[in-house]
């Protein structure tokens, strides 16, 4: 007689996502937090079948980290979850190592156990400082607060859609064995659209935009991009800290997904010279009481006086913010305008070498496109710095018509170190601590970019590096 040992939570994809939709739409239509945490927490209590609740948070640079913590103990200690801060690079020193970390049981997801593992729900957490008030290191925490205060003083909704580029390589840990093999194996040689049904990029697209759907992305459509090996899975805009979430999540299941067939998902901007690297174009508008304030009918290209007022706040904000944008030795490859790189400092509705491009829109739909930002940036610095420069930004003066932005990231350093901007909307310790992690990896690598990729700019990326390699510098 066989007895049952287990017993944990499997939910099917199409229910999945139906709980997921739910509660994006609670979200969005911002249910009250203590209205969330007691509905979150009855829910944790009642079924039994949850083992674990992943927690998540981001780093400075933007690397995703996460902890599990036993059903049981979060329900009791909820209010007292504590992590070593000085584990995490650009968050506390060891003399002041602990952090307190909150739950943001908005940001609550059901996930596929055939990937997560049977019996975890996953959530966003927020990272708070020992006496309990928001830590500036956390991004999240900015951008949430941010968001909010503007739909408070303003009425403002940011919306947002990302659209993240990226490559599959041959093998488990292409990256990390990058520094012995000083290559990636591409896994096809088709381009734009072209992959027959059933081969390897097919298959990882296929399985990682079955649980993007099964997680409430509200897919549109997924396809190879334009180089080898490269791929894009497209899903419907969001409220901005909604849609900053989802980057992270997309990413993990592309790296959890590909690594379960044996492969590499990688948001290098640039891993294989001759050929186009990887984006992150960001589509971006502000509404109000459901009007799109970015459409005008008679507007030029579509979009209002505020539209362009916008526009021209980031463009002149292009250089100070490059390095939040463009956050690697590694993304500076990309800024060639041999291969559609974005890096004119201007913006444009068919240029798309413009830093900003003004897609065709409605009424509905009007928004710009800011194209020059690469998939390893941490999102919610990068959406809080955008909105932030478009809003509050300068709009004095004209750029140069043939301005472009740095082209490799000691000067894109220079820059955000001397900008008075960037240290006046991430605090003059938060810039300091990114500008000091990015210098630390950069020289690790040549000064000079060279025509091959240096295994050094692949061994110290923020995205790639662990203790290990990082300590065999």
């Amino acid at each position: 007689m066989t007895t049952l040992l287990r017993d944990f939570l499997e939910i099917p994809y199409d229910q999945l996502e139906e709980l997921n939709l739910e509660a994006k739409a609670l979200r969005l239509a911002r249910t009250a937090p203590d209205v969330m945490r007691e509905e979150r927490m009855k829910y944790l209590t009642d079924e039994k079948r949850i083992k674990a609740v992943t927690v998540c948070f981001t780093d400075l640079e933007g690397r995703l980290h996460m902890l599990d913590y036993d059903k049981k103990f979060l329900l009791k200690a909820a209010d007292n979850l504590t992590f070593d801060g000085s584990s995490v690079r650009g968050f506390s020193q060891q003399s002041e190592s602990d952090l307190r970390l909150g739950i943001d049981w908005s940001a609550f997801y059901w996930v596929p156990s055939d990937v997560f593992g049977p019996g975890k729900v996953l959530v966003f957490g927020e990272v708070h400082a020992r006496n309990g008030s928001l830590y500036t290191a956390d991004l999240r925490c900015m951008l949430k607060r941010y968001t909010a205060d503007q739909y408070e003083k303003n009425g403002y909704t940011f919306n947002l859609s990302n659209e993240i580029e990226g490559f599959v390589f041959r093998g488990r840990h292409a990256e990390q064995m990058f520094v012995e093999t000083s290559q990636f194996e591409l896994v096809s040689t088709g381009g734009y659209y072209h992959s027959l049904p059933g081969d390897t990029l097919r298959r990882f697209i296929d399985h990682a935009a079955e649980v993007q759907r099964a997680m409430g992305f509200s897919n549109e459509k997924d396809h190879p991009e334009v180089a080898p090996s490269q791929f894009e899975m497209n899903y419907s805009h969001a409220e901005a800290l909604v849609a900053a979430d989802q980057v992270q999540l997309y990413k993990l299941v592309s790296r959890q997904v590909a690594r379960q067939l044996d492969l590499t998902a990688s948001f290098l901007p640039k891993p294989v010279t001759g050929v186009n690297g990887s984006g992150m174009h960001t589509n971006m508008s502000v509404s109000s009481n459901g009007d799109n304030l970015f459409y005008e009918e008679d507007g030029k290209d579509g979009v209002s006086t505020f539209a362009w007022d916008f526009v021209q706040r980031i463009l002149n904000a292009a250089r100070d913010i490059c390095l939040v944008l463009n956050p690697s030795v590694n993304a500076y490859r990309r800024l060639d305008p041999h291969y559609e790189a974005p890096n004119q400092i201007k913006a444009s509705p068919i240029d798309r070498g413009s830093m900003v491009r003004i897609p065709i829109g409605n009424s509905s739909s009007a928004r710009i496109e800011v194209r020059s930002i690469a998939p390893d940036t941490n999102p919610y610095l990068v959406v809080y710095t955008l909105f932030k420069a478009g809003l509050e930004g300068s709009g004095a003066g004209d750029v140069a018509p043939d301005a472009i932005l740095p082209d490799n990231i000691y000067d894109a350093l220079d820059d955000f170190e001397a900008s008075e901007f960037v240290k006046g909307i991430l605090g003059c310790d938060v810039a300091e601590k990114y500008a000091g992690l990015k210098r630390a990896s950069a020289d690790r690598c040549p000064r000079l970019l060279g025509s091959r990729i240096k295994r050094a700019e692949v061994r110290f990326h923020h995205e790639v590096t662990n203790q290990l390699l990082w300590n065999n510098f």
